[in-house]
């Protein structure tokens, strides 16, 4: 049940700000280190070797459990590329917990926007996978963005916390993260967003993150406490909402009842 008033809308394929710019350059070359990490090389206590190549442009990082966007090259020890999100010329959006355990463990190393090269032995690889690479794998990722997973509800979801912001309406907000610029949508405007949505037991009832692509919709056509909380926002800012009965669905048939969070990203006002 997506946070329209009744009909459904089709979803776009679209990509933040920055995952846009993220979407055309050049395959990277060869690294000159492939065929082993060089001496100024982080390496861990499960042997995953790695090398910051461009810092981050946030604090951010991913937890285990978070769904990220990433751009990102493989190569085998000689040098051959098996894999290439770039050469698609399309960022990857996945749950990291479905990755590799030598991915798992250098993206949660990394902040929003850094560029590292990992080196990823085979006991944290595909370890013996049929038709995939074997032995000590190098990748160069770029973590373009990173999203928390729809499927774990947040910590306050049964009711808005004492630091949560209320309006006059009863609508509760608090900023998850500053927005990146200084316009807001008013009433009448569209908005690209990812959202996920939340009974206040926990449960999710719908998800843009999940499907794995935003969603652009006009705010003169969702539910009132969507129209009166994404005024709030500004681009590339990301809001909690907990949002009354009376500003959600009122109790309609098929949809779900009383209080409902949303995690909301404000990714672009159409206009």
């Amino acid at each position: 049940m997506r946070p329209i008033r009744h009909a459904l809308l089709s979803l776009v394929l679209v990509f933040t700000a920055a995952e846009a710019r993220a979407q055309t350059r050049p395959v990277p070359s060869v690294p000159p280190d492939v065929a082993a990490p060089p001496a100024d090389a982080q390496t861990t206590a499960n042997g995953l070797a790695s090398k910051v190549l461009n810092p981050g442009t946030s604090d951010e990082k991913p937890l285990a459990t978070d769904v990220v966007t990433v751009h990102y090259t493989g190569w085998t020890t000689d040098g051959k590329m098996f894999d290439s999100s770039i050469a698609r010329s399309t960022p990857a959006m996945f749950p990291l917990n479905r990755a590799i355990l030598g991915w798992r463990e250098c993206v949660q190393l990394m902040t929003v926007g850094e560029t590292r090269r990992c080196w990823v032995p085979q006991a944290l690889g595909y370890r013996g996978q049929a038709n995939r690479p074997q032995g000590l794998t190098v990748f160069d990722i770029e973590l373009i963005e990173t999203r928390r997973s729809p499927s774990v509800p947040p910590s306050n979801v049964a009711a808005p916390p004492a630091e949560a912001k209320r309006t006059p309406s009863g609508l509760a907000y608090m900023v998850l993260r500053v927005g990146t610029g200084g316009r807001r949508p008013v009433a009448w405007d569209r908005v690209t967003v990812h959202y996920t949505g939340w009974t206040t037991d926990g449960k999710m009832f719908d998800s843009s993150v999940q499907r794995g692509a935003p969603t652009t919709l006009g705010l003169d056509d969702v539910i009132k406490g969507w129209t009166e909380g994404m005024q709030l926002m500004t681009e590339g800012e990301r809001t909690r909402f907990w949002i009354p009965e009376g500003l959600a669905y009122k109790g309609e048939a098929g949809s779900p009842k009383g209080m409902l969070v949303f995690d909301v990203e404000l990714i672009r006002i159409e206009r």
